[in-house]
């Protein structure tokens, strides 16, 4: 497991701070996600998606369904990466962002934080 690349990127006083890794395992996948947790004691929320070999995930993590996981794992796909999980921890900032630009939001996290 190495942490690639992070990003922030902040909307209507929320924060979303993406993080970008290599994994070989859904072991460090977990691992990574309870690090994250305990990290990021006060994030509303903290979805992700990942892709090893033939096995890929994804997650709103109590997001409204698929605002979260599933551009997260889009990106992964468009881009073909392998080995790869993004996690996007989000600070709530009492401003509700609705269904589009909360998606737009991770979409765009997602793909900043690939950006080499």
């Amino acid at each position: 497991m190495k942490l690639i690349n992070t990003y922030t990127l902040d909307i209507k006083k929320s924060k979303f701070i993406a993080y970008y890794y290599t994994v070989d395992s859904k072991e460090e996948v977990t691992n990574i996600l309870d690090n994250l947790k305990k990290e990021h004691k006060k994030a509303r929320h903290i979805p992700y998606a990942y892709k090893i070999g033939t096995i890929a995930k994804k997650s709103d993590d109590k997001e409204p369904a698929n605002t979260a996981g599933t551009p997260i794992y889009n990106i992964i796909m468009q881009n073909a990466l392998e080995n790869t999980l993004i996690c996007v921890v989000r600070y709530f900032g009492g401003v509700k962002l609705g269904a589009g630009l909360l998606t737009r939001s991770y979409l765009n996290s997602a793909k900043e934080v690939i950006k080499k």
